[in-house]
């Protein structure tokens, strides 16, 4: 008996899967969404409601061995798997925006670039341009 106990713990503490995004990527995270820049690939709100179905919110964000762990365990997997379909949501969003804000930031400086090699603008110019794209890219306020 204890062994099954010891058993179905582990499997409910391995079942949740999807990890949140850090309290860094968060606030990243944020300032993109204020910027305009945050992809939602996937809507956090609909992992909550999933996880509250067998596996819902492990199969929404791709996590399918949870899943089935969860589809095995339910009932008792909805104490987990919705809290673990938002935070697969909001580590897949954080992803793709991730993604997406380095090809801007790069077609950016791929732009920058050509402009100083055309002698369009000097060193000096192209330093003080580059380092605004920086900024404006880096996920802070």
């Amino acid at each position: 008996m204890k062994k099954a106990i010891i058993g179905l713990m582990s499997l409910i503490f391995l079942s949740a899967c999807a990890s949140a995004p850090s309290s860094i990527q968060k606030r990243e995270l944020e300032v993109y969404k204020q910027q305009g820049l945050m992809v939602e690939k996937k809507n956090p709100t609909i992992g909550i409601m999933l996880g509250f179905l067998p596996g819902g919110g492990s199969f929404y964000v791709h996590e399918y061995g949870c899943g089935i762990i969860d589809l095995l365990l339910w009932p008792l997997s909805t104490l987990w798997d919705p809290v673990s379909g938002a935070n697969g949501v909001n580590s897949m969003n954080y992803t793709a925006t991730k993604t997406y804000v380095n090809q801007l930031k790069q077609k950016e400086l791929d732009e920058l670039q050509k402009r100083l090699h055309l002698s369009e603008i000097d060193i000096k110019q192209y330093l003080i341009e580059k380092d605004n794209i920086e900024r404006k890219y880096s996920g802070d306020l």
